[in-house]
């Protein structure tokens, strides 16, 4: 018999009107010729262009002239290919010049789902039985492109739910990040990485002593095409990787956590940021750090990373590496397990997979965990976030893909000191798609990247058939219970 849920009335919609100003460019010879037109104005001309253009988007963007000006600056080199000097250009005709290189896109006009929750790290001025959460969310805009949101929420003593409404402005995040490599430093750290030595060599011969990302990556897509064994393959995905790590981003303190929006950033995923996990992780000192996993997409391979912040302002981002990160679905243990970081992954993508590291970015030797078992999750089983730390066990949220494609969401026990024991595994879906949930962007789905316990229930935060969000309660003792009861 499947266990009571609640359903919380309240939902969590996408919104068109959510809109950021990204750089807009469809080729260079297409640009000199914008620029050529640009610079062939008058000065009067010029002011009567841009002027409205500010009034209207001043509304719509928190500082929409220092984001022509960035815009402008990145198509310098077209200005110089047109005859004219950047440094010259008076102010208004830079702004104009990048209002011509500028677009604005919906980045959840399509989709709003996939939450993970974590505590906020501000819990003042609260009364008791109140706590103040962080949500993420995965929306998608145009092209499918998927980018990490946040809202803040408010759980009261009688586990209402409030999520605070967004704010009226967008924020992409200030990028920094090494576009330059050093060939000599940057093979020496791959060596370091004990990527093949071979498969360094032959990228090598093919890099000037000064390269880029873009360069890298055609000449890592283009060796790995011509490899058939998958391992080898492996080696030249190492390299890029590499290539990737230590990306960092910074929000202004000006923000709202509503206003952040972590939009694709790499070349490695221009098609989309998916399914952020949090968690709210304890050092070995007692003090606390966030990580995310998450999965980036180019639009012809995925690559696992990891997010860490202590304020969600500023993020650090890196891939992971090892055999054992190889797919979607790994999920961070909030704390270390016998000295070393432990990870949920699904690298076959289906079955789930249990790893252990010393080091938090390097993931190998996967040991299966669970496979399909009951008939609701043939065809796949998932984690659905990172496991939450009880006195009876670690539980972890699953999901299960059945019969039409239908996401149900599971449960199951593993041992505090030992993960690899399966204390227990719910027979029955604890959450199905009822009536209300099964129509949107991807129909019969509920899906859910973490949860969080508060005031003894377990409360999922869920995404309803790839379209909105929405969250759901159950009796964390009862739960529990059933699932001792439950063996595997």
């Amino acid at each position: 018999m499947r266990l009571s849920i609640e359903r919380k009335p309240v939902k969590v919609y996408p919104d068109p009107k959510r809109v950021i100003a990204r750089f807009f460019f469809n080729g260079e010879e297409r640009a000199v010729e914008v620029v050529k037109h640009v610079m062939n104005l008058s000065d009067e001309d010029v002011f009567g262009l841009i002027s409205p253009l500010l009034q209207e988007y001043s509304k719509r963007h928190r500082n929409i002239t220092k984001i022509l000006i960035r815009h402008s600056k990145k198509i310098r080199n077209c200005v110089e290919r047109a005859g004219f000097d950047f440094d010259d250009i008076d102010k208004y005709r830079k702004l104009l010049l990048g209002s011509y290189f500028t677009h604005e896109y919906s980045i959840e006009s399509a989709a709003f789902f996939n939450p993970s929750v974590v505590e906020d790290p501000d819990q003042s001025d609260l009364v008791e039985g109140e706590r103040r959460l962080i949500l993420s969310f995965r929306a998608v805009g145009e092209g499918h492109i998927s980018s990490v949101v946040f809202r803040r929420a408010l759980i009261d003593r009688h586990n209402d739910i409030t999520v605070i409404p967004a704010g009226n402005y967008i924020d992409e995040a200030e990028v920094i990040k090494n576009a330059v490599y050093n060939k000599k430093l940057f093979l020496k750290k791959a060596a370091d990485s004990k990527i093949d030595i071979e498969v360094l060599d032959e990228v090598g011969t093919k890099l000037q002593d000064k390269f880029d990302y873009a360069t890298l990556r055609k000449v890592i897509l283009d060796g790995k095409n011509l490899q058939e064994n998958d391992l080898s393959k492996l080696e030249y995905d190492k390299i890029l990787w590499l290539s990737d790590t230590y990306h960092e981003i910074s929000f202004s303190r000006d923000t709202d956590i509503s206003d952040r929006v972590i939009f694709p950033i790499s070349e490695f995923e221009r098609k989309g940021i998916e399914d952020a996990r949090f968690v709210r992780f304890v050092k070995d000192d007692g003090s606390v750090i966030y990580y995310a996993t998450y999965t980036a997409f180019d639009g012809a391979m995925i690559m696992p990373k990891l997010l860490q912040t202590t304020d969600f302002y500023d993020f650090k981002i890196s891939p992971l590496h090892g055999i054992g990160a190889q797919n979607k679905n790994l999920a961070l243990f909030p704390r270390k397990i016998g000295g070393k970081y432990v990870m949920m992954s699904r690298i076959d993508g289906f079955n789930n997979y249990l790893m252990y590291s010393d080091k938090l970015t390097v993931w190998d030797n996967p040991v299966m965990l669970q496979e399909p078992k009951f008939p609701w999750e043939f065809i796949q089983i998932g984690n659905c976030g990172s496991p939450i730390e009880t006195a009876e066990g670690w539980l972890m949220i699953t999901h299960g893909v059945g019969p039409m494609r239908r996401y149900c969401l599971g449960a199951s026990l593993f041992d505090l000191d030992d993960p690899s024991i399966e204390i227990g595994r719910l027979s029955e879906p604890l959450v199905i798609p009822n009536t209300d949930e099964r129509e949107g962007y991807v129909p019969n789905v509920l899906y859910s990247c973490g949860a969080i316990v508060h005031n003894d229930l377990l409360v999922i935060p869920y995404g309803l058939s790839d379209y909105c969000s929405s969250f759901a309660t159950v009796n964390l003792e009862l739960l529990l219970n059933k699932l001792k009861g439950d063996k595997a």
